[in-house]
């Protein structure tokens, strides 16, 4: 993919406008961010209630995540952001409301951190599906560095800015600076206007919608490395975010001030991370950059255990914030780039709830082994981690970010039944017929290979590959949907980069006709007593197949 000016996105006005209003909602959650876990501090002396602020504000993003990316996919993206939105707002004031009356306990803390939590999750899908509907395919890269980027400026400030009004005026005001700082993100969503393309079919139920995206996820083997790196990564590096106010209370015998510098020291190295992704990515493979990610974090989280001095620890976290932003915004733009529209949000949501799920499960592991061995041993374990995840790259490699062409192929044309069939009958058997040349078999069964994956991967069940044994030159391919309006799905599923399949198989084939003869069967399992799918009053005529 050539490469561009990291400030190119900037050129789209939507873009423009919802970039600067993240800003402000950033502040906002980082400034809320450091009053629940210095709260917290001061509440509980337990280092594993303490680390659990953070498990709290992530296990909702693992738990709901996918059922957002399946919304995302089926639904207006812009309702949903703007509902997510709504919501996190109304639950920022109750917990302003809650703090400034004195009613917060530990775990009334954490169930409203869970709940603002779970309209991140709802939020997050359509946010970052979002960017492929404003900016251009070759922008994607830029537009989630400048994201990253707008965030980490935001963290690099927010901290400090958070540190100082808990300081000065108690948790209450940071908790409802947030709740005024989604204002400015629901009013440009409400003026962002995006054409969205109109589809023919109707939203998926979403139990089918999830079963799609997992089957999409489970046949493309690229996403799944992806997602495994980022489980790791999520997991070890989690440790900083979630041990840093005990390190600032403890380590280095701070205040609420110090702990807001150490995080926009985090932000502060995220921000030149940005800076760094271009650059690297324009020598290095995107393999190595994370590799470089990994072990530059583990580096950073040794020193971090050790540190006694503020300077020494704002350099490490200075190092770690890069390594995190090189890391996750390669993985980001690696699933943006290797997933069609159709199911990008769906895509995001499975690697969401892999990077969080594992950041989840590693706030709590790090909470608990810092209250039984020590936050130096548990940061040290951390870093180890870390430089599994590094060798892990051997084995799950990170693929390069995807040139091929995933938009719709947009070919076919559904063919009218001469049967009555309604969009829910079913299921439906697809059998498509091809006369292959002996000298061309070996050909046709490595095409037959990749196309086995994209037809389960778009929704096929039961697919076979069948060979007359009379006439070995005649193969049949097989496969079953459950509905009409399943095939209608399946192929309309189809993206350009899939033609290439396609049209190489048509060049096989030696039959009369010039294509594959397709047959678009009913399956009955049980023989009815009446004709229960009968003829329509007026035949229409079958098109070309």
């Amino acid at each position: 993919m050539p490469r561009s000016s990291v400030l190119t996105p900037f050129r789209n006005s939507s873009f423009r406008a919802l970039w600067t209003a993240t800003l402000a909602s950033n502040l906002g959650g980082l400034v809320q961010a450091v009053g629940a876990g210095w709260l917290m501090v001061s509440l509980t002396p337990s280092h594993g209630m303490v680390a659990l602020v953070q498990s709290s504000n992530t296990l909702p993003i693992m738990a709901f995540s996918l059922i957002a990316g399946a919304l995302a996919d089926n639904f207006n993206r812009r309702r949903i952001m703007i509902f997510a939105q709504v919501f996190m707002l109304l639950v920022s004031a109750a917990l302003a409301l809650c703090s400034w009356f004195g009613l917060l306990t530990p775990w009334l803390l954490l169930a409203f951190t869970f709940l603002i939590g779970s309209g991140t999750a709802l939020f997050n899908p359509s946010w970052q599906a979002s960017m492929g509907d404003i900016v251009a395919r070759e922008d994607l890269p830029n537009a989630v560095s400048l994201n990253s980027m707008g965030f980490n400026m935001m963290r690099s400030l927010g901290p400090a800015i958070g540190g100082l009004i808990v300081a000065a005026a108690g948790a209450a005001a940071a908790f409802a600076l947030n709740a005024f700082s989604y204002l400015p993100l629901i009013g440009a969503l409400i003026r962002w206007k995006p054409a969205y393309p109109k589809s023919s079919l109707p939203p998926e139920p979403l139990g089918a919608a999830l079963g799609a995206g997992l089957r999409y996820i489970m046949m493309s083997p690229a996403l799944l490395r992806v997602m495994g790196r980022g489980a790791v990564f999520g997991f070890a590096a989690v440790s900083v975010l979630a041990l840093l106010p005990v390190v600032a209370r403890d380590t280095l015998q701070g205040s609420a001030l110090t702990y807001g510098i150490l995080l926009g020291c985090f932000g502060l190295g995220a921000i030149g991370g940005v800076a760094l992704n271009g650059p690297l990515r324009e020598r290095l493979t995107n393999e190595v950059v994370v590799r470089l990610a990994f072990a530059g974090f583990a580096l950073s989280m040794a020193v971090l255990a050790f540190s006694t001095l503020m300077l020494t620890s704002c350099a490490a976290l200075l190092l770690a914030g890069a390594c995190w932003v090189l890391a996750l915004s390669l993985f980001n733009v690696t699933v943006q780039l290797a997933t069609p529209r159709w199911v990008v949000g769906r895509a995001l949501s499975f690697y969401q709830t892999a990077v969080f799920g594992g950041m989840a499960v590693g706030a709590w592991s790090w909470g608990a082994l810092a209250d039984g061995q020590g936050v130096s041993f548990a940061l040290c374990t951390s870093a180890a981690m870390l430089l599994i995840g590094l060798l892990l790259g051997f084995w799950l490699w990170l693929p390069e970010f995807s040139t091929l062409d995933l938009a719709p192929l947009d070919r076919f044309r559904a063919p009218e039944p001469v049967l009555d069939i309604k969009a829910r009958s079913g299921p439906i058997m697809v059998m498509i017929d091809y006369i292959i040349d002996p000298g061309d078999t070996d050909a046709f069964l490595r095409l037959m290979q990749e196309r086995r994956r994209i037809r389960i991967r778009d929704g096929a069940r039961q697919w076979a590959l069948l060979r007359d044994m009379e006439n070995p030159r005649q193969w049949m391919e097989s496969y079953h949907v459950p509905t009409w309006l399943d095939y209608l799905r399946h192929n309309h599923r189809r993206t350009k980069a899939d033609a290439e399949n396609y049209d190489s198989l048509r060049a096989l084939h030696r039959g009369i006709d010039d294509r594959p003869r397709v047959h678009r069967m009913i399956e009955r399992q049980t023989v009815p007593v009446h004709d229960d799918i009968p003829p329509r009053q007026t035949t229409p005529e079958i098109p070309g197949v």
